[in-house]
């Protein structure tokens, strides 16, 4: 980032607590920066046992921070990583920074300390500024303080193009109030002013001018291949997440307008106020496994491991990880919900002998990242049913797994929805099936309310010979409708039966109470995905599907595609990439 430099008048402290071992946190460039201002903490642990050193393994590091005197929010649970980068983006003042340190190899020896760091304000004059961050495209616009029981928002835009605005934020009395702005175009001139809500007027700010940066080179793009009309700027960014590269957000004619770090191996799901989840599926030890939550410009909010999973999963009495794969979005009560690889040698059930066969876990944790809730394919469902296809691993898309050189791909699982109801939906792609599973808001046991697919418990009406869906991705119930439910058929299996055929867009509406069915929308996308993809409902009453993994010309390619309920497409925009999910989004800060 590029920011101004403060001169110092702080006194800074660290505590250390100790039991067998000293502790120390060190933060780089310094203990003052300027808010936004990512600084480095190393952890750096002493008095070890002999032969063994600070970057061992078996130390194990967890950060948390609080605002001085306020209370800690975990950031990242243990792991063998001793760096740790944060900044303060809201508000400024004094940051404290704890790190706790685990020793396994020293009988589980503990230690932790603390570092204090001063964010200190952009603001240096009383009137609002403009900075640019780390990612060409975001920049933090600092309002000066407002009253108490005032809110206040920031209003931006270029030439010609509609104007956007950043979520309210409560004002501080005596604090400037920070936001990111988002979802701009590269090299291209905006202003930005203030909005401040009093409860009784609102007062808008004076307008700042300032310029974006360039795109970095070698983000994937997109080629339109039909225009959008005017209905469909109800839902004017379109967000994608190759696989192990940096999610981009363009407009609706191809023009970029945001990126994301390039690390994460998913992109899962988008928050509300400018959130991201992702996974990262690292090869070798299971804390290499890892779900992250991170910001507008990158910086990790929330992350943890399968191996720090598996600690606690162990002390619950329940089967171990081998990993996270293909979903984590976020819950009510700032809970994530994870899917999860769990691995098993099976005798003589889906197979001669044994066989290694690997189902999904369903993991539940808290906003302090701990496990609360978990379901287990294992224990839910018939192990002789198995994958519908006969997919064995290793292949492309397969969980990690670890007890024998190839395994059945039992399940596959994809998604996880919430549903209006208070359970989940869970999408198991290698048994063509929708699953409801009892999750009761976190108090259900689990048990398999219904199946829905083929050879399930739900009669169909369709008019088509082959209604049902098949390898599907991404079922979910459509906002403010319990009774309409939404997913991409990727039709592998019917695919199969017919030797020819193209991918559909589908929503229902299910009757739960009666078991039945009625097909509302069974759309042919006109390309075959034989992987990934996702289903939306869109504001304007269309739907958009991601068709993420299309063969063409010597590669796989992407087309992300709007359809009006009757089917026919609206708008279709293709790119050079597989796109595991695709977002139309409201702006940078609203995923609908």
């Amino acid at each position: 980032m590029v920011f101004r430099k403060f001169a110092c008048s702080a006194v800074f402290f660290s505590t250390t607590l100790a039991w067998g071992m000293d502790v120390s946190l060190n933060p780089s460039p310094g203990r003052v920066a300027p808010l936004g201002a990512p600084v480095t903490f190393t952890a750096t642990a002493s008095d070890l046992p002999s032969g063994q050193d600070h970057a061992s393994p078996n130390l194990w590091y967890r950060f948390r921070v609080r605002k001085l005197g306020g209370e800690y929010q975990i950031v990242r649970d243990y792991s063998p990583v001793q760096t740790f980068e944060w900044a303060a983006t809201k508000n400024e003042g004094m940051y404290e920074v704890e790190v706790s340190v685990r020793n396994l190899d020293g009988g589980g020896d503990r230690s932790s300390t603390t570092s204090v760091v001063e964010f200190q304000s952009l603001i240096a004059d009383g009137k609002p500024i403009v900075s640019p961050t780390a990612n060409s495209l975001v920049f933090i616009y600092s309002a000066p303080p407002c009253a108490r029981g005032s809110r206040v928002s920031v209003q931006f835009q270029s030439v010609g193009t509609p104007a956007q605005r950043t979520p309210y934020q409560a004002c501080t009395p005596g604090l400037s109030e920070n936001f990111y702005l988002a979802g701009m175009l590269p090299n291209t001139t905006y202003t930005a002013h203030q909005l401040v809500d009093t409860g009784s007027a609102f007062v808008n700010g004076a307008d700042l001018s300032f310029v974006t940066g360039a795109a970095p080179a070698g983000l994937y793009t997109d080629k339109i291949v039909v225009p959008r009309n005017a209905i469909s700027d109800t839902n004017p960014i379109l967000l994608g997440g190759p696989l192990g590269a940096s999610p981009v957000a363009n407009d609706l004619a191809g023009n970029v307008l945001w990126y994301g770090p390039p690390d994460a191996t998913f992109l899962t799901r988008v928050q509300a106020g400018g959130e991201f989840w992702g996974l990262i599926e690292a090869a070798g030890d299971p804390y290499r496994q890892i779900v992250r939550k991170f910001d507008l410009v990158g910086m990790t909010l929330l992350e943890t491991n399968a191996a720090r999973v598996n600690e606690q999963l162990r002390a619950l009495g329940k089967r171990q990880i081998s990993g996270f794969h293909h979903e984590a979005r976020p819950l009510s009560g700032g809970r994530v919900a994870i899917l999860a690889g769990v691995e098993r040698i099976l005798t003589d059930v889906q197979g001669p002998g044994d066989v290694d066969v690997l189902g999904d876990m369903i993991v539940v944790l808290d906003q302090n990242l701990n496990v609360v809730w978990t379901w287990d394919a294992f224990d839910n469902l018939d192990t002789s049913r198995m994958a519908t296809l006969g997919e064995q691993c290793p292949n492309a898309g397969c969980p990690t797994f670890y007890l024998a050189p190839t395994a059945n791909d039992w399940t596959h699982g994809n998604a996880i929805q919430f549903t209006p109801d208070g359970n989940f939906l869970y999408s198991a792609r290698n048994q063509d099936w929708l699953i409801k599973i009892f999750f009761d808001g976190g108090t259900g046991d689990g048990h398999v309310m219904w199946k829905l697919g083929l050879d399930g418990d739900f009669q169909i009406e369709s008019g088509d010979p082959y209604p049902w869906f098949s390898h599907q991705h991404d079922g979910n119930f459509a906002p403010g409708d319990p009774t309409k439910l939404l997913v991409f058929d990727d039709g592998n299996k019917r695919r199969a039966t017919l030797k020819t055929g193209n991918s559909r867009g589908q929503v229902f509406r299910i009757d739960e109470q009666n078991r039945v069915v009625t097909s509302i929308l069974n759309a042919d996308l006109g390309v075959y995905s034989g992987a990934v993809g996702s289903a939306q409902a869109l504001r304007n009453g269309n739907y958009h599907f991601d068709a993420g993994f299309v063969a063409a010309n010597n590669s796989i390619e992407s087309y992300s595609i709007e359809v009006d309920p009757s089917g026919r497409i609206q708008y279709e925009a293709n790119q050079n990439v597989i796109l595991y999910r695709t977002f139309r989004m409201t702006d940078m800060y609203t995923p609908n």
